[in-house]
């Protein structure tokens, strides 16, 4: 995400030492914007490059999938194409890669390419059936 779409003031805000799952909220381009393929075929390879930056942080994908239908609310603005959850250790570790120079020109490019629309939102647990304290 280029730096400056990043809300790096409001991250701050948060606790940095606090784990957090980022709900990512994509719209795909139908063609990616260099011309190499769809807009998917450009988010795959962004994805290549992302999982392994998040792994080396202590990260992990917990769950992706394809944006079927609105549910509930308004349809305007909400057409998304795929949603993905991304555990990070720590807010740190996520801003860590977020302003790293890989992420900035190896992995951004194609995420620029790849989306219309890209919105990640930072969550804090309330409940989960995952937890084992």
């Amino acid at each position: 995400m280029a730096v400056n779409m990043l809300n790096i003031e409001g991250l701050e805000e948060l606790d940095q030492h606090a784990p957090v799952v980022m709900l990512n909220l994509m719209r795909f381009n139908e063609r990616s914007r260099d011309g190499d393929g769809s807009g998917w075929d450009a988010y795959l390879r962004y994805s290549a490059i992302t999982v392994p930056m998040i792994k080396g942080r202590g990260g992990t994908l917990l769950w992706t999938g394809e944006a079927k239908a609105i549910a509930l609310g308004p349809h305007q603005g909400n057409e998304w194409d795929f949603v993905a959850l991304v555990y990070y250790p720590s807010v740190a570790a996520f801003l860590d890669m977020m302003t790293s120079q890989a992420y900035e020109t190896e992995a951004d490019p194609h995420r620029r390419n790849a989306c219309a629309e890209h919105v990640i939102i930072a969550t804090k647990e309330a409940y989960s059936k995952f937890r084992t304290s």
